[in-house]
């Protein structure tokens, strides 16, 4: 009788700087035929239901080119992330954990985790499980300008914290992972929203 394939799920978002329980091994890795946007509203983490925040999905490369045609960022950003291989003895523990945490418009999809060994793309992991926020869900909100995108996660703030601190949080785990990743929307993002802090900063001292 074949022994059951072990339950893997695939972080890209919040999962990296703060992994599920259980864990008994993690890798890290890269996806192919996705970008990862602050495309997803956040009632219940970054954001409250009259002020959501926003939070990073995956969304399927040829979705996105219809959601996004003036979408600045280049086709070759890489969604890094990390591949955690939960305790068997857990899993159906960890499964409802995650699908309570992730349940403001995430489903759960399967995927082919990437490596480079040798210069050329090889899966890692086949069929790890993983959240994304579908364009059909209702807290999908498509492309934002990155301006006003800034301004709303400077803005955010709910029962998981500032929604800022997600984004930072978010960009330097994915520099710890590859420190010459290629992510220019996440970074651009953080960027701006920097700036914002310095603004305010500076606005603060003047008065």
């Amino acid at each position: 009788m074949p022994s059951k394939a072990p339950y893997v799920v695939f972080g890209y978002g919040s999962l990296i700087f703060k992994p599920p329980p259980n864990v008994i091994s993690q890798v890290p890795g890269f996806l192919k035929g996705y970008v990862r946007r602050f495309s997803q509203k956040s009632h219940d983490h970054r954001g409250t239901p009259e002020n959501p925040g926003r939070v990073v999905t995956l969304i399927h490369k040829e979705d996105w080119d219809h959601f996004s045609a003036s979408d600045a960022f280049p086709d070759e950003d890489v969604v890094l992330g990390i591949a955690y291989t939960i305790n068997p003895l857990y899993e159906s523990e960890v499964r409802d954990y995650l699908d309570y945490r992730e349940k403001d418009g995430y489903t759960l999809e399967t995927l082919d985790v990437y490596t480079i060994e040798d210069g050329i793309d090889k899966v890692i992991v086949h069929n790890a499980y993983c959240y994304v926020g579908r364009p059909h869900n209702p807290s999908f909100v498509g492309s934002e300008p990155l301006g006003d995108l800034a301004d709303r996660i400077w803005r955010s703030v709910g029962p998981s914290g500032r929604n800022k601190d997600y984004l930072y949080q978010l960009a330097e785990s994915v520099r710890k992972l590859a420190p010459a990743s290629f992510d220019s929307h996440l970074f651009a993002l953080e960027d701006r929203v920097r700036e914002l802090d310095d603004k305010n900063s500076n606005e603060t001292q003047v008065q």
